[in-house]
């Protein structure tokens, strides 16, 4: 009896063996892949220096945001939370306006609200333009004639005038999530041109035909087929969004047509040219809220410039030759 339960409980090395053996080889594919895909990206941050260049001048905007939210207190940011005219200071390392609002903490808010803007219309702008180049570029015929004739009307009028005429339209105060709705009702038109343009190539290609003899309807077609070969691209257009979007909040809102309660970057334009403070000589004012409209603009342009190989499939295929 106690050999049987010695027996019983002892491991059989014949068993554990094979299954040790694949673990290990599990493991040493899985860091296989991994030293693969990271001399991949190394090699690709070489060959395109802005990208990693732009990524970072972004990271550090994304960090400046969060982090300052948590390291200082941007309730400051709000009408005499201190004194005006004040300059950098042990207290107000910015500097305060006019307003007495400490520059800083109107600074680290008007990025976090800002950058939210430019994400949401993008996001919701590509989601629709997408969804409308897919229908157009695939299914073609009066779908893409609707779709192409709509698209064409909208890109002949300036974006800023149709944004302008809707903002000031609107009753009551617009707020910072208000202006990226309002900023989406347009930002879908060049995503849907540059993805019609796309999938107008691709609907002709082989694995496309395969799956329609295969028996799949176009829907499954676009979202099992187009939607996962057309991915790299669709980052791309929404990164060029982002700074369009971006660009059309702070043009609205140094207009005066943005959340006037809200430290924007662009309604601090608004009120540095409100009260003059170029010619006051509040260069503490003026000089934080730009810099970081120039950081964000010149992080997009690097991070777009640079996913120019990864959304063009011809430029990775001569890369990887």
């Amino acid at each position: 009896m106690t050999k049987g339960h010695a027996s019983n409980g002892e491991t059989n090395p014949a068993s554990a063996g094979p299954k040790s053996e694949d673990h290990i080889v599990m493991l040493g594919t899985k860091a296989a892949h991994e030293r693969h895909f990271l001399a991949r990206l190394v090699g690709y941050c070489r060959r395109n220096p802005a990208f990693p260049i732009g990524l970072g001048i972004l990271g550090f905007l994304v960090a400046f945001a969060g982090l300052g939210r948590l390291l200082w207190p941007v309730e400051l940011a709000q009408p005499l939370s201190s004194g005006p005219y004040m300059p950098p200071n042990a207290e107000n390392p910015f500097g305060t306006d006019t307003q007495g609002r400490d520059v800083l903490a109107v600074t680290i808010a008007g990025t976090w609200l800002t950058m939210r803007t430019g994400i949401i219309a993008a996001a919701l702008g590509t989601a629709i333009g997408s969804a409308l180049g897919f229908a157009s570029g695939y299914f073609g015929g009066w779908v893409d004639n609707v779709v192409n004739w709509i698209v064409d009307v909208l890109l002949t009028v300036p974006a800023i005038l149709i944004l302008v005429v809707i903002a000031a339209s609107i009753p009551g105060q617009l707020s910072s999530l208000s202006m990226a709705f309002i900023i989406a009702l347009l930002a879908w038109r060049r995503p849907t041109r540059q993805v019609r343009s796309q999938v107008l190539v691709m609907r002709n290609m082989g694995y496309v035909d395969t799956a329609r003899l295969s028996g799949m309807s176009g829907f499954e077609i676009i979202l099992r087929e187009l939607v996962p070969n057309l991915l790299p691209y669709l980052v791309a257009v929404f990164v060029l969004a982002v700074s369009a979007s971006i660009l059309a909040a702070v043009g609205l809102q140094a207009m005066g047509l943005g959340p006037q309660n809200e430290p924007t970057l662009g309604m601090t334009v608004y009120w540095m040219m409100y009260y003059s403070a170029f010619l006051q000589g509040l260069w503490w004012w003026i000089m934080p809220p730009v810099f970081v409209i120039i950081l964000l603009f010149v992080g997009f342009y690097l991070l777009s410039t640079g996913l120019d190989e990864f959304a063009n499939p011809r430029l990775r295929q001569d890369n990887h030759r």
